[in-house]
């Protein structure tokens, strides 16, 4: 698994942020497991944040506290992209008129 360096820690380079284009959804099937794991790391996410915020403090990239919210971020996008993706309704039907390959 290719990774990228950000304050750190080690994120997978499929976690990188878009360039802002216009891309079409990716739907994923998402596991019972993975969906629980996604809930418990938004809520410390969410938890984290509204701490911070709470707290008064100014942002930086080195304060412990949102080095632990990028890293449960990073960990939220790898949990998600490793579910499979599930192709949309216009995608199989797309797939069913593309004329087959020689």
């Amino acid at each position: 698994m290719a990774t990228t360096m950000t304050t750190g820690f080690a994120i997978p380079a499929s976690a990188k942020a878009s360039s802002g284009a216009r891309v079409h959804p990716i739907h994923r099937r998402i596991t019972p497991q993975a969906g629980r794991a996604l809930d418990i790391i938004s809520h410390a996410i969410e938890y984290l944040t509204d701490e911070f915020l709470h707290q008064g403090l100014a942002y930086s990239a080195r304060d412990p506290q949102m080095q632990a919210v990028q890293l449960l971020m990073a960990l939220n996008r790898q949990i998600y992209s490793e579910c499979p993706e599930v192709l949309t309704f216009g995608d199989r039907f797309r797939t069913l008129l593309r004329p087959p390959r020689a």
